[in-house]
């Protein structure tokens, strides 16, 4: 925020017998008057108010008695009532020389920059050297956010108004400079005015603010560090140092600065969202969650942080949570995509599987290039036994990304499913091209060797799973019944062996290796294995008296 330094203005003081007005001649109000500047001449203030305001009330009702009644005011910091007390003077008095001025001051005091502008521009139509009036306009152009203008009403400052003013001018000038971002010159001017004021904490702060809209970090810590020797807690120097670790990746020193921020302005939306940031980028999700929630209550159309808490809330596993901030963003704006994808993901976390589909399908109709919600489609559509819809997703996303191995594999299935037997061998062996050691690649061409019955295929593909690394029972189970269909027992027992190592129950398992060891002559340890199968799996036994 750019900050603005106001000079010391005082109204101007009442000049007798040479401001315009007749000389007073002796009366109520004349003694009043010389009564009030003997009270405000020993100190007392306040009883020189009551003693103007006890004339004024007599109705004697006199320029002067106002002009001093305001002048008073504003000194008591009356700001309101020294208004009324000027403008009642230029009704009885409309050309009084000091009226219009005074009257500016006391309005630009209370920040109604248009009125003080019109009177400031007023006084300078009755004294165009008026230097003070001059700078009064500029700053209230400043304020009104008309820079071009106060750019040239702070050039048009005479040189008895730069003489005690010299700082206020320089750096109104670099606020215009900075509002019409000249930056480069308006750097300028803040560091010449730092020269001569090194205490000045409204240049550090611009610097500061120049710097964040530049983009130079060198710019923001050098000035936010300066900012903080003169004042430990200011918030334009930690921001300032907040957007420096935001830039440079430290989102530690990020967190800490903006957890200082939201304890200065715990209702700033904009602190706790930077907040619930750098928690996210550490990795630190319940703090993130709770800096969102806070920014999301703070402003429940922040659909941004609304998002940012579903996404939080999703990798931590509370899908309620998450899908109660992604409607909630939803209902803000429904066509933001990402957003759709990921409540999608949380539906289908939940087990709603086919509104999940419905959403997946609505996305790639309005955006065809997504290829991982042609993906998410894909799978659900195979999930549910729809093998045709599955192949057309998955292929849309193949096609989109010819690479995916996992989008291959899945069509492979699904053009399994309905009975494509070579063009799902086709998708798996476009998978071992670029990963020959796939094992999802190699388990599916192996079960279409199987179903093919081609057995020496099935146990090449097999054995090259096991050997990398693949120890899964079914794994060992189902070559031992290929190698015993080919007639090698002895590594058929070996493998049934192996699976029972992984899975001691595994019932299928005990019941070959029993059929097994019978054909090898050891019927004795074949009905062993037989026991032990019909007890991990009593319904083995169904049709065996039918034989």
């Amino acid at each position: 925020m750019i900050n603005q330094r106001k000079k010391n203005e005082r109204p101007e003081g009442q000049r007798p017998n040479g401001n315009g007005s007749a000389p007073l001649k002796t009366s109520p109000g004349a003694n009043s008057l010389a009564k009030a500047v003997t009270l405000h001449l020993e100190g007392k203030p306040k009883d020189a108010l009551r003693e103007l305001e006890q004339a004024i009330e007599r109705s004697d009702d006199l320029p002067e008695l106002h002009s001093a009644r305001g002048h008073v005011q504003f000194e008591l910091e009356q700001y309101d009532e020294a208004v009324k007390s000027y403008r009642r003077l230029l009704e009885l008095e409309p050309g009084h020389p000091s009226g219009h001025f005074n009257l500016a001051v006391c309005l630009e005091k209370l920040g109604q920059w248009s009125d003080a502008l019109a009177s400031f521009e007023t006084a300078l139509k009755q004294d165009v050297s008026r230097g003070e009036a001059r700078l009064g306009q500029a700053i209230c152009l400043l304020h009104l956010e008309r820079p071009e203008e106060a750019l040239k009403a702070f050039d048009a400052c005479s040189a008895d108004v730069l003489g005690s003013n010299e700082e206020t001018v320089s750096f109104g000038k670099a606020v215009a400079l900075q509002l019409l971002r000249r930056y480069d010159e308006a750097t300028r001017l803040y560091v010449e005015v730092l020269k001569k004021n090194p205490n000045s904490e409204e240049s550090l702060a611009n610097l500061i603010t120049i710097g964040i809209a530049t983009k130079n970090d060198a710019l923001v810590r050098e000035h936010s560090e300066r900012l903080l020797t003169l004042r430990p807690f200011s918030q334009a120097a930690i921001e300032g140092l907040a957007t420096c670790a935001f830039s440079s990746g430290d989102y530690e020193a990020a967190a800490r600065y903006c957890a200082k921020l939201v304890e200065f302005t715990p209702d700033h939306f904009e602190r706790w969202f930077n907040l619930g940031v750098a928690y996210q980028k550490t990795s630190k999700l319940d703090q993130a969650a709770q800096a969102y929630s806070e920014a999301a209550r703070i402003r429940p159309d922040g659909r941004q942080a609304l998002v940012n808490l579903g996404i939080v809330k999703q990798e931590l596993g509370d899908y309620l949570a998450a899908r109660e901030a992604y409607e909630k963003a939803l209902k803000l704006a429904p066509d933001m995509p990402e957003v759709v994808y990921n409540y999608a993901t949380v539906l289908e976390e939940q087990g709603s599987a086919e509104e999940a589909e419905k959403l997946y399908a609505g996305l790639v109709a309005k955006n065809a290039d997504w290829e991982d919600a042609w993906f998410r489609l894909g799978y659900l559509r195979l999930q549910r036994g729809d093998a045709q819809g599955a192949a057309d997703a998955f292929g849309n996303a193949t096609r989109r990304k010819s690479d995916w191995s996992e989008a291959h594999i899945n069509l492979g299935l699904a053009q399994w499913r309905l009975g494509n037997h070579d063009v799902a061998a086709q998708e798996f062996e476009v998978v071992l091209k670029t990963n020959p050691d796939s094992v999802e690649a190699l388990r599916g061409l192996a079960a279409l060797a199987v179903e093919r019955e081609n057995f020496d295929q099935a146990l090449d593909l097999q054995a090259k799973l096991i050997d990398l690394g693949e120890r899964t029972p079914e794994l060992f189970y189902n070559t031992g019944l290929l190698l015993q269909k080919v007639g090698k027992v002895d590594d058929a027992i070996r493998l049934y062996r192996e699976a029972l190592a992984e899975r001691p129950n595994f019932a299928e398992a005990l019941l070959n290796l029993g059929h097994a060891l019978k054909s090898q002559g050891q019927p004795d340890e074949a009905r062993m294995y037989w026991r032990k199968a019909l007890e991990a799996k009593p319904e083995l036994a169904q049709g065996y008296f039918d034989k």
